[in-house]
């Protein structure tokens, strides 16, 4: 598979994503297709050093819209509304950063998308973040999982049933200065869940956090996942994966003769 790695990891691979129609459907300023760069895993403040120096390059018209897809050593980082009893109680080392949000983790089997890229104006924050779920609820869709979005809470979904609650696959958190973008995706392939346990995930404690591999009842690697994404995300900025409503708790059960179903390419 393109940027797999021993053991489902992902290889450092830089590149360019095919050519997206780009028109009145887009959210970006730009015109020109995305440059995606797989990292593999990198550290914390690395990345977002990283992150820093393309966004600063983009806003001053010199660089251009980026994708970062990556992996994270084991961190615990703290948006902006993190309040103290979100924070580990055993003192954890948590990293404070400049994005919107609260608490979450980061480590092995999460893949990671940070894209930096100008937003076209009139600026549009919440649309572009809709944006950045539905290419997730794309992806988790290809994997067979009915997802969607919970109201008044960002990120994606499932919908509770029998005893388990509503759970959260994957989390957004943005920043947005001078039109740029910053941080972004986060999404749970074959992660440890109990590294969410000395936390309050996004600042919610009535929900539960899953994984694509705790759904489906087999490892799914983040170099699984990865070319899914590589694919969905510029989509859904470009128009052409269109928004829609996906609450999931206004989903009724699928008609006669419909089902969801991974999808052949992944067998």
């Amino acid at each position: 598979m393109a940027g797999g790695a021993a053991g489902g990891r992902v290889a450092s691979v830089s590149g360019r994503v095919a050519s997206v129609s780009h028109g009145e459907t887009s959210c970006r300023a730009s015109g020109q297709p995305i440059e995606v760069h797989e990292l593999g895993t990198i550290d914390y403040l690395t990345a977002w050093r990283r992150q820093q120096e393309l966004a600063t390059a983009r806003a001053e018209g010199t660089g251009p819209d980026t994708l970062l897809l990556l992996e994270h050593p084991s961190v615990y980082t703290a948006g902006k509304r993190t309040e103290p009893e979100d924070r580990p109680r055993d003192g954890t080392p948590v990293i404070d950063v400049d994005r919107g949000g609260k608490i979450t983790w980061h480590g092995p089997g999460q893949l990671v998308g940070y894209p930096i890229l100008r937003l076209a104006d009139p600026v549009d924050v919440v649309d572009y973040v809709r944006r950045l779920e539905q290419a997730l609820i794309r992806v988790c869709e290809r994997f067979g999982l009915r997802t969607g979005r919970v109201e008044g809470r960002s990120g994606v979904w499932l919908a509770a049933d029998g005893e388990r609650p509503e759970r959260k696959i994957a989390a957004i958190g943005i920043r947005v200065q001078r039109g740029v973008t910053m941080h972004g995706l986060e999404l749970n392939c074959d992660a440890d869940m109990a590294e969410f346990d000395r936390i309050v995930p996004c600042g919610i404690s009535d929900a539960g956090v899953t994984s694509l591999s705790a759904e489906l009842g087999r490892d799914v690697t983040v170099a699984e996942a990865l070319p899914l994404v590589r694919e969905a995300v510029p989509e859904a900025l470009e128009g052409t994966l269109p928004v829609t409503e996906c609450d999931v708790r206004k989903q009724q059960e699928a008609p006669a003769g419909v089902t969801f179903a991974l999808d052949p390419e992944l067998r």
